[in-house]
């Protein structure tokens, strides 16, 4: 039996391209047309936001809590959250949850450390650049974390919260994006961390000058893992 996946969602981009994604994968390990059972809470992105942009930390702990208990009372097994930002909150939250809860970091870290990588660049909102929900995981793991200037934080998180979050894709997006991971590359970094959900909707392995850590994908497998091997504790690929 496979375990029942209950995403906590908060931007519908990012969390309709990981469901779609655990969808499309799971065949594959399951048979034709076969995936774990799915369910997904989500509250208003404003709810998340209004809360974000005062640095309520709390309020986005208590939005999260509150998804995690409505799928757990509908059945869901276990938690994964396609949003990285909202992880801030998670170590408010994490001795209150109803259920296992798959840390997106954590599996993203994991990976880079699977693939010898050793100095990641993060891209993701501002909210996230300038938080530990990263560097903690990656200094885990003995890895090196560097984020972009302010003004290029800030740049990037327009991209994300005005275009991307809304569906809008742009190439002018693509080629900010393009140029920020070159001068990552250019300042030592052997890979970058695809650190909102929605990014990879634009940038990939095939457009980005440095290989990418796709924290959708890697949470939508990890998630399918924990599905069918619940038993076992998850290994490192």
């Amino acid at each position: 039996m496979t375990q029942h996946i209950g995403i906590v969602a908060c931007s519908a981009e990012g969390a309709a391209l990981c469901y779609r994604t655990i969808c499309a994968e799971a065949p594959a390990l399951l048979g034709p047309y076969s995936h774990p059972e799915i369910s997904m809470h989500t509250p208003p992105l404003s709810d998340y936001v209004s809360c974000l942009t005062r640095g309520d930390m709390k309020g986005v702990g208590d939005l999260m809590l509150s998804s995690a208990e409505k799928l757990s009372r509908i059945g869901a097994d276990f938690l994964i959250c396609p949003d990285n930002t909202i992880h801030q909150a998670f170590n408010n939250i994490v001795h209150r949850l109803p259920l296992p809860w798959l840390h997106i970091a954590e599996i993203v870290a994991n990976q880079a450390k699977d693939q010898n990588f050793h100095r990641l660049g993060l891209l993701g909102t501002q909210w996230l650049m300038e938080s530990q929900v990263y560097s903690g995981k990656l200094s885990d793991q003995g890895l090196v974390c560097d984020i972009p200037a302010l003004d290029e934080r800030k740049h990037i998180n327009r991209i994300i919260m005005d275009e991307l979050v809304a569906g809008i894709f742009k190439p002018e997006a693509i080629t900010y994006f393009q140029k920020i991971i070159y001068d990552m590359k250019q300042s030592g970094c052997d890979a970058v961390i695809l650190g909102c959900t929605e990014i990879p909707l634009i940038m990939n392995d095939a457009n980005s000058p440095l290989p990418t850590l796709n924290s959708t994908k890697l949470i939508a497998r990890a998630a399918i893992w924990h599905a069918i091997n619940h038993h076992h504790k998850m290994p490192h690929h």
